[in-house]
């Protein structure tokens, strides 16, 4: 027969192209057909037109240009030829788009098509109005989608309502077209349209939120729907791994989570079906684990009775124990976003949750991480923070910082825990995987717990002895050496056993930070200043100490050898000043210069030309005066925020007098306003001198003022 003759045809050409040895000859191939086509299409109606473009086609899977070929498809579907015509319509699906002018010209040709009397011609219609309409189409064809959403043929009626679904994502001011037919629908008993209808009622109540009232009158015809499913074979036919047909289960759910949120008679209305499907879908298959998954979702959703969310998070655990991966991942994102309403409940699965920290897939353990952050309490913080640093030290690269980010926010909750400070220490071995925030974080915590100094101190210069190659634990360790170094030399400790350590052992210590290759500039100048501070918590070995501080006056890193200068010359010329400079730091906010936390809430935002407003002094966050300086005699910056930057400098300093001076100037395209300046005067010392001059200009001010600077403070001036 001709046609098969054509069929044969096509069977060849894919036959010679699959043969092709290397790319460029069926390149060749392809291009030598892709000829041949055009010339056929030049002929005009010589009976082969749709065997051509079928070739086309195929020649487009493949991913070469088939571009040619559109205007053909225009002349196929206005063909009166049905074998025609399914070829055009097939061309049009593949090869045009909304964007493009030819698939404007086929409008017609589908409105014709869409009142034939041939369903099969009526079903070409629709399948293509539903992969590619338009905006225009979709508004010229709705009279017609919702016509034949009230026709006799289900055939037909499937269709139309998939391609009304088409139209109001298309066109969401449609949607009212289609509400009274789409109730209606649900009494039907086709599988195919039922499951349309659904789909159609769904995506009315999302785009257009007024319709839910009159929606929610259908949620007992829903809910005996869904009985139906799940006590009975409502089509064998559509029975996957012993769950009736759980596509359609599935979308009666979703539609139930949107119809009972927020509304307590259309929840209560299904509380009994969903308490019904938990209990009897089989989870053994993935069908049924995906009917119990959506069930769980709209448990969560709606208004539902306490016992049947506990029921839900019952299965979510059941799932936990799944050997499928997809679906503990799927179960523990939905008890991360439950957690918060339902802590007690997901408590009850600590243990399957920590066991999944074990898992070999990384998206599972990550998922399983954040869950075990958000159990830890104070009743279960010792076992769980254990959990986690088993993890710790075995979890992959890429989620060590998150690990320590979140042991380290839970720290901030329950800082007073002794044991949590314990595991704090052990934390810092992560190395550089820690964040930038972990180091003065922990200070940070160190600085509260008074009562923990002692200990710290003693468990952190044994962490130093044994490793320095883990910035972090040095720096921490450095720092609270530096602090608390006179407890050290104690030898006194109640929480652990005590070891006796000498001047020279620590004063070793820190001298091996400083020489070691390992150490970075940052972590050099904590093990200086370390050193520097035990220059007032020893006795026999300041002498050491210049020593080693002079040395790193001429450090090739400029950093280190500004503070080795400045602390030489707090040996020299300040020597009567160093105590009180050196003094234990007092303890620490979260808002202290330098100390973060990660908030870039105060960072310089662009002001809004159209809306000026004058930057109110009072609304800074940092006062300059909480600024500490020990660097007194050098020029530096020492406050920068939201266009106000404080500068001190020394300009003239004596024996018994210092005069500094405090610049600020405004970057900000407004005016400050209510600018008050406080300036401390030490108690070692006497003001007598201090003046405020000032100078205005639209956006610049600049304030100076000459005090006198010491250790602590003694009197406040305030203008």
């Amino acid at each position: 027969r001709p046609e098969g003759l054509l069929g044969m045809r096509l069977q060849e050409m894919i036959r010679v192209i699959r043969s092709a040895r290397t790319q460029g000859e069926e390149r060749g191939i392809i291009q030598k057909e892709c000829a041949d086509i055009r010339a056929q299409f030049r002929q005009g109606d010589n009976g082969e037109r749709s065997h051509s473009l079928a070739k086309l086609l195929y020649v487009h899977m493949l991913g070469y240009p088939a571009h040619f070929g559109q205007m053909e498809c225009v002349r196929l579907i206005a063909s009166p030829r049905y074998s025609e015509k399914r070829i055009g319509y097939l061309g049009a699906m593949m090869l045009l788009d909304e964007k493009q002018d030819a698939s404007l010209l086929i409008t017609n040709s589908i409105k014709n098509d869409l009142s034939h009397s041939s369903q099969y011609v009526q079903s070409l219609a629709l399948c293509t109005l539903a992969c590619m309409g338009s905006a225009e189409m979709c508004r010229d064809l709705a009279p017609e989608i919702e016509r034949l959403l009230r026709a006799s043929n289900c055939y037909i009626k499937k269709k139309a309502t998939l391609c009304a679904v088409h139209i109001i994502r298309k066109v969401p001011e449609l949607a009212e077209l289609f509400t009274p037919s789409a109730r209606s629908l649900l009494s039907e008993k086709n599988h195919g349209v039922l499951h349309g209808a659904v789909v159609l009622i769904t995506e009315l109540c999302e785009h257009n939120p007024d319709t839910l009232d009159q929606f929610r009158k259908a949620v007992p015809e829903l809910v005996q729907i869904m009985k139906g499913l799940v006590t009975s074979s409502y089509s064998p036919e559509h029975n996957v791994a012993g769950i009736s047909d759980p596509f359609l289960q599935v979308r009666i759910l979703r539609l139930l989570r949107i119809l009972g949120h927020n509304n307590d008679t259309a929840s209560d209305a299904m509380n009994d079906l969903l308490a019904q499907v938990a209990t009897n879908t089989d989870s053994s298959k993935t069908a049924g684990s995906a009917v119990l998954y959506e069930t769980v979702l709209t448990i969560m959703d709606i208004n539902s009775e306490s016992g049947l969310r506990v029921l839900a998070v019952n299965i979510l655990g059941r799932f936990l124990l799944n050997n499928d991966r997809n679906i503990r991942y799927i179960s523990m994102t939905s008890l991360q976003k439950i957690v918060q309403t339902d802590h007690n409940a997901v408590q009850r699965h600590r243990g399957t949750i920590v066991d999944c920290l074990k898992d070999q897939d990384t998206s599972v353990k990550r998922r399983a991480l954040e869950l075990s952050l958000a159990l830890v309490s104070a009743v279960n913080i010792r076992s769980m923070m254990k959990e986690l640093l088993i993890f710790l030290s075995t979890c992959p690269p890429e989620l060590r910082s998150q690990t320590t980010s979140g042991i380290f926010n839970v720290a901030e909750r329950y800082q007073q825990s002794f044991v949590l400070h314990i595991y704090l220490i052990r934390i810092l071995l992560a190395g550089g995987d820690v964040r930038d925030e972990t180091v003065p974080n922990l200070i940070q915590l160190i600085t509260t717990a008074s009562e923990l100094h002692c200990y710290t101190v003693h468990k952190l210069y044994r962490a130093l002895v044994k490793e320095i190659s883990q910035q972090p634990l040095v720096q921490v360790a450095c720092w609270c050496i530096g602090e608390y170094g006179d407890l050290l030399l104690k030898g006194e400790c109640e929480e652990i056993e005590p070891v006796q350590v000498t001047e020279d052992d620590v004063l070793d210590a820190l001298e091996t930070v400083l020489q070691s290759h390992m150490s970075s500039p940052a972590t050099r100048g904590f093990a200086l200043t370390a050193t520097m501070k035990l220059s007032t918590r020893i006795t026999d070995n300041v002498d050491r100490i210049r020593s080693i501080v002079s040395i790193y006056g001429s450090c090739i890193d400029l950093e280190l050898q500004q503070r080795a200068v400045e602390y030489n010359a707090l040996f020299k010329k300040y020597d009567h000043m160093r105590a009180a400079v050196l003094e234990r730091m007092p303890v620490m906010g979260k808002n202290s210069p330098g100390h973060t936390n990660g908030d870039t809430s105060g960072e310089n935002k662009e002001p809004d030309p159209s809306k000026p407003k004058p930057v109110e002094a009072g609304l800074l966050s940092e006062p300059a005066s909480q600024v500490i300086i020990i660097g007194y005699f050098l020029t530096e910056t020492v406050y920068e925020k939201n266009g106000l930057r404080l500068k001190i400098q020394c300009d003239k300093q004596t024996e018994t007098e210092v005069m500094v001076t405090l610049i600020g100037s405004n970057s900000a395209q407004n005016d400050i306003t209510n600018f008050s300046l406080q300036a401390a005067v030490p108690k070692v010392c006497t003001c007598s001198t201090f003046k405020l001059s000032r100078f205005s200009t639209h956006k610049q001010q600049i304030i100076s003022a000459a005090i006198l600077t010491g250790h602590s403070i003694h009197t406040v001036h305030e203008y």
